[in-house]
């Protein structure tokens, strides 16, 4: 995974990504054009693979941003552990001789945010424990960033919001231990990634969003990591769960604010955004788009089905793989989908939600259960239908997601990039 990049940012004392983005400026100051690179989450195994297809075309890095509820020390909803995680998009890439840049990082790593800390109502000092495992994990695995993001406190009474200092002196605290792990181990430099866009985390306010940034420099210094500074600050930019127009006169107030520091502002949330192109015009580093891609499989899938009953139909398919009621009934006996309801939404009956509102939850849930045994047995079932008869199953689902993906790396000035690095 371009080997050479590594070897140059080695040789100039940087991290993979802070060596990118330091090219990246560099690039800007020669010909003007401003760039923001795409972070896929990796929901699902067509979604990794279809990040690097549409890299490789694209002529692109590609940034993978994986949770711990994704990929973990226990597998995480995708079944792979971290060291599996880095094999695998190893070998994907080998396998379409994609030689580009490859980021790995963890995304919001942090106290209570992996969804199994929550529900195992695990101590603070449990949760911390697990945290720092899976960030060694992370790190031996070849890992190339961490999102430092403890603004989750349990223990806090409901609607109060955990102090900014407490997030700041945390961060530290998980930052050094990231680094003096990396260092006993004799690894390459980290890149890291702070904040949040969620309320809770506090850095939606200006004022608290600076106060932080002193705090970590100071704190940073104190522990002696002068040299170690956040490449990536999460800035809450207008795009959230339920709306997609991307806000670039916030992005911009908060980058000129974090640039002075040497971080750039990273988006989440930012799934069918509806005006790409302005984030790098707005000066924003990165943006992580997840969901937008599991929507994509599902619709691929869903096509996929109406293509097998029609063949059904015709008399050319025995049997049907029930594809969309296995995946139905997966994403309902989850519970996953409690977590997204909203107003008088029921969470003991899915089906007396609004039709279009049970279409969107599977759609959003669906990324929780692909690894459920008979959603697999059902999607074997359904690609063999298929193919028997010429249809390029796999290809069908991945050109979906691709189409969402290409968006991105073009409103993001990244095609071509690869080869200017």
């Amino acid at each position: 995974m371009n080997e050479t990049l590594r070897i140059k940012a080695r040789q100039a004392g940087l991290s993979l990504l802070d060596y990118l983005l330091m090219r990246m400026d560099q690039l800007e100051e020669e010909s003007g054009v401003k760039r923001t690179i795409f972070a896929a989450c990796p929901n699902s195994t067509a979604v990794l693979r279809a990040s690097l297809v549409s890299a490789k075309r694209c002529n692109a890095p590609i940034k993978f941003a994986a949770t711990l509820n994704q990929v973990d020390t226990d597998g995480g909803y995708t079944g792979f552990t971290a060291e599996q995680f880095v094999k695998t998009i190893r070998d994907e890439a080998r396998r379409i001789n994609y030689t580009g840049p490859v980021i790995v990082a963890i995304d919001h790593g942090g106290p209570w945010l992996k969804d199994k800390h929550r529900l195992d109502n695990l101590s603070y000092d449990e949760t911390m424990a697990a945290v720092k495992n899976s960030f060694e994990r992370a790190i031996d695995a070849g890992y190339d960033m961490i999102h430092v993001d403890p603004t989750i406190d349990i223990t806090l009474p409901e609607g109060e919001t955990i102090d900014i200092r407490v997030v700041a002196a945390k961060t530290v605290e998980l930052i050094s231990h990231c680094e003096n792990y990396r260092k006993n181990k004799g690894l390459d430099k980290l890149a890291y990634e702070v904040g949040t866009e969620e309320v809770h985390g506090g850095l939606a306010d200006m004022s608290v969003f600076t106060q932080f940034l002193e705090l970590l420099k100071t704190g940073l210094e104190m522990e002696g990591l002068n040299d170690i500074w956040p490449c990536f600050v999460v800035g809450k930019v207008g795009t959230d769960l339920h709306t997609t127009l991307f806000d670039p006169q916030v992005a911009r107030q908060l980058t000129a604010a974090a640039r002075p520091y040497g971080s750039r502002i990273k988006g989440h949330y930012s799934d069918s955004v509806d005006n790409p192109e302005e984030y790098p015009l707005s000066g924003m580093g990165a943006a992580n788009i997840g969901p937008e891609f599991t929507e994509r499989e599902y619709d691929g899938l869903m096509e996929l089905v109406e293509l097998e009953e029609n063949l059904y139909a015709e008399g050319k398919v025995a049997k049907l793989s029930g594809m969309k009621e296995r995946l139905w009934e997966a994403v309902i006996d989850s519970n996953r989908w409690v977590k997204w309801i909203s107003g008088s939404e029921s969470a003991s009956d899915f089906y007396s939600i609004a039709e279009d509102r049970q279409e969107w939850l599977i759609k959003t849930g669906c990324r929780y259960i692909w690894e459920n045994t008979e959603v697999i047995a059902a999607r074997q079932k359904l690609f063999h239908n298929l193919d028997a008869w010429g249809i390029q199953s796999e290809e069908i689902v991945l050109s979906g997601i691709n189409r969402a993906m290409d968006r991105y790396f073009h409103s993001f000035n990244l095609v071509n990039l690869t080869q200017q690095l």
